[in-house]
């Protein structure tokens, strides 16, 4: 945690901080969006755009990739985005550092880990205890995939350091082409990268993570908190788009689902954004309330704790904001 602060203060500090560059009248209001990386995972937030639900509500989308949760919360720190969609960790890692103006969850949006593991050659009746004195590319120490990863892997007796190699060097949206480089002997992968893998035969889905490590709040949209009390409408639309998108991935067939996606994903085959699909709708992977559970974030935290990097706890309310979430999605449901 102390690592992920200081990067974020000594890029802060190179930073010039400008006024947000948010552009609002009474007809159209843009949204500055980082996301910690891109991936079908997020399928519900990237057919609001795409079937024009923002547009519906008179919002534009400027999407930027983070490549990571510690420069996309650097980007809402910086104010060089709006709305930042990683996991909640990032900001509890913030709150903690006593920084007043913190960011705060308004909307959760995936339920568990969307990684999948990844093994160099086929492995038909996979075991986590096949993992036993391999290395395994864990993701940024301290980052939710790795934290997740390491949980799940305790919980089948497989310890860093004593039977088990786990390499956090790797930075995570380098993850991929480290393994191809010959790099460990197992990763973790979110898709459509695991399917193209699978396809050009570079590596094989053994195992998802986020199947076997049970239901935690992996990814959400957040906001400094200032801007969520003075945008309150403009969060409100937001939600709205997003739901919508929710219960069209929910409703849709993967084919249908694979044509909204297609422009977001278009160097990746067709055949993989649908393999994509089917594998989260089969761990289901998208919450149908954004309002995030209580006893969600505290498994959270334990899996932070068991990780080494949270001591403690931290207060639902301080850090969650379930409002507009639970507001939208009651509408939602009456119609």
């Amino acid at each position: 945690m102390k690592k992920f602060i200081c990067i974020i203060l000594t890029i802060l500090c190179t930073l010039c901080i400008f006024p947000s560059c948010t552009q609002q009248n009474d007809k159209n209001v843009l949204i500055r969006v980082n996301e910690v990386t891109h991936s079908i995972f997020y399928a519900p937030f990237y057919v609001a755009i795409e079937k024009g639900y923002f547009e519906e509500q008179n919002i534009t989308i400027e999407l930027t990739n983070g490549g990571g949760a510690d420069k996309s919360m650097t980007a809402l720190l910086s104010n060089s985005a709006d709305i930042g969609l990683m996991g909640p960790e990032a900001a509890m890692y913030v709150y903690l550092n006593g920084k007043q103006n913190y960011p705060k969850v308004f909307g959760q949006l995936t339920k568990r880990d969307g990684s999948f593991l990844i093994s160099r050659t086929k492995e038909e009746n996979f075991d986590y205890q096949n993992l036993v004195n391999s290395e395994i590319i864990a993701g940024r120490k301290g980052g939710v995939p790795a934290m997740t990863l390491e949980y799940l892997l305790k919980n089948h007796g497989l310890i860093d350091g004593q039977n088990i190699t786990l390499n956090y060097d790797v930075q995570f949206n380098l993850t991929a082409s480290a393994f191809e480089g010959g790099t460990g002997d197992y990763c973790t992968l979110f898709e459509p990268t695991a399917s193209e893998f699978e396809k050009m035969n570079k590596g094989y889905v053994v195992a998802s993570i986020g199947k076997d490590s049970g239901e935690i709040p992996y990814t959400a949209f957040m906001a400094m908190n200032d801007y969520i009390q003075n945008n309150g409408e403009t969060i409100k639309k937001f939600l709205t788009a997003v739901y919508k998108g929710i219960e069209f991935c929910k409703n849709a067939t993967e084919q249908e689902l694979a044509l909204s996606l297609k422009k977001q994903f278009p160097s990746v085959s067709d055949e993989s954004i649908i393999a994509s699909i089917k594998r989260y709708n089969e761990i289901d992977a998208w919450v149908s309330n954004m309002a995030m559970k209580e006893e969600a974030f505290l498994r959270l935290q334990t899996v932070m704790q068991s990780a080494g990097e949270l001591e403690g706890e931290v207060e639902f309310n301080k850090l969650i904001f379930n409002e507009y979430a639970n507001e939208i999605y009651l509408k939602i449901s009456d119609n």
